[in-house]
């Protein structure tokens, strides 16, 4: 699902939040400075509210360490309030969410991030999908690392019959008509975003760690989603009655080299019927406990 956009479009779309990305990578020492490394204090929370329209605010005034405690609480209990949901899923133990790595973890990570071997190195073998996970993918994960997007090449303009057969039922074993909630990659020439068509709420949502709004990418999921419907199960359907959903509240980046992070986890919370309520000093946890799961070949 990670290249749709990419290649439907068929070359990179612009947006306001990459420019501020492409700044933030010419090696200000802002970025230096709000690095997140073991021996360094801790990103402040940062959180933006808005609406579709609203404009985005810069990323300074950074939170208070005292009030950074009780954030996740505070965090929690709204989104309690906002998802009803959470309650009927019975999804109570929030704590699993930011579990410790054991110090058998810790040391199977480090050595598989930090330690010798080939780059070739086939590490694990997802077999369903048919995919390879080498040494030198799985390094991107380390401080700093910018997610492996392997991006295939497009056509200009839109173009459904580039990405039509990637969701045969033969590959998938189901049709999107029976999914609640589609997660679509977005990779925008040097940032990694992230949009969510509901099915089940007919609302879509683009999720951007920069603050962008992603309104063309919108439309171009709106008109997608049309063709995939009436090309695989015959279905019409009009998508101009479907809302743009707004990120109430969704944590942002602080450097040049997290955005693939932040993306991952926007479908890890929102898939469990969670709104996101993490922040950048998270990051590096996330980084080990994301090649974990790959080692395990099973998310937690």
């Amino acid at each position: 699902m990670g290249n749709y956009i990419s290649q439907l479009f068929g070359k990179t779309t612009s947006d306001g939040g990459l420019e501020l990305h492409r700044e933030r990578l010419e090696g200000s020492p802002e970025v230096v400075d709000l690095t997140l490394e073991p021996d360094l204090e801790p990103e402040k929370v940062d959180v933006v509210r808005r609406a579709i329209g609203d404009s985005v605010p810069a990323l300074d005034s950074p939170t208070p360490l005292e009030k950074m405690a009780p954030f996740h609480n505070e965090a929690l209990e709204w989104t309690k309030r906002r998802d009803g949901r959470l309650h009927e899923s019975g999804f109570e133990d929030f704590s699993e969410l930011f579990t410790p790595l054991t110090d058998k973890d810790e040391r199977e990570v480090n050595t598989l991030l930090y330690g010798s071997g080939h780059s070739n190195e086939i590490i694990v073998m997802h077999v369903p999908s048919n995919t390879e996970i080498t040494k030198e993918k799985l390094e991107c994960l380390r401080p700093r690392g910018w997610l492996n997007d392997e991006l295939t090449c497009g056509i200009a303009g839109y173009d459904y019959q580039s990405v039509r057969r990637w969701t045969t039922f033969k590959k998938l074993g189901y049709g999107l008509t029976e999914c609640e909630k589609i997660f679509i990659p977005i990779h925008r020439d040097v940032h990694w975003c992230l949009a969510i068509i509901n099915m089940k709420d007919k609302t879509f949502q683009y999720l951007d760690s920069l603050g962008g709004l992603g309104h063309d990418v919108l439309n171009v999921l709106a008109r997608y989603i049309r063709d995939e419907l009436k090309d695989k199960s015959n279905i019409e359907i009009d998508t101009c009655s479907w809302v743009v959903k707004a990120s109430d509240c969704l944590p942002l980046q602080h450097n040049g080299w997290d955005c693939g992070m932040f993306m991952l986890k926007y479908i890890d919370f929102h898939s469990r019927g969670l709104e996101p309520f993490f922040s950048q000093e998270h990051m590096m946890y996330f980084r080990k406990r994301t090649a974990k799961e790959i080692l395990r070949l099973r998310a937690d």
